[in-house]
């Protein structure tokens, strides 16, 4: 039987404990794991903000990552499509936050959500750090 191929998306800036547990769930739903990591340019134009750790900072920290087998960088969201198939991926998970969004590729695989860790979210995360950190002395 060829092995199973997931594939998911994501940021992953300032990564946190609940990037690990959905990659480590993600990876539950097969063989491999292939992560597509936001380009910095997507990333901007969905959140309106840079990520705090560039683009190759993020690949790099996601590639490291034990249940990871492959990591590129996504380019566009109108390009789902795409991506599963070059990779092959026979399913496709992505956090509940997205819940519905993505069955328009179901006929290419099968779709996923996942529901995310409570409580931790990297702008809930950056939002702390800068509330919290010190004032600059003068």
């Amino acid at each position: 039987m060829a092995a199973k191929t997931v594939i998911t998306f994501g940021t992953f800036d300032v990564l946190h404990v609940g990037h690990i547990r959905v990659l480590n769930r993600a990876a539950a739903h097969g063989d491999q794991l292939v992560v597509g990591v936001s380009s910095d340019a997507l990333n901007f134009s969905k959140k309106g903000r840079n990520p705090v750790f560039s683009q190759s900072e993020r690949v790099e920290m996601v590639s490291n990552l034990k249940v990871v087998d492959a990591v590129f960088v996504e380019e566009s969201l109108e390009l789902k499509r795409d991506y599963i198939t070059q990779f092959g991926a026979d399913v496709l998970v992505m956090g509940d936050d997205w819940s519905g969004k993505f069955d328009f590729v179901s006929d290419l695989c099968d779709v996923v959500y996942l529901p995310r860790t409570p409580s931790v979210s990297t702008t809930a995360i950056i939002e702390h750090i800068v509330t919290t950190r010190p004032a600059p002395v003068a």
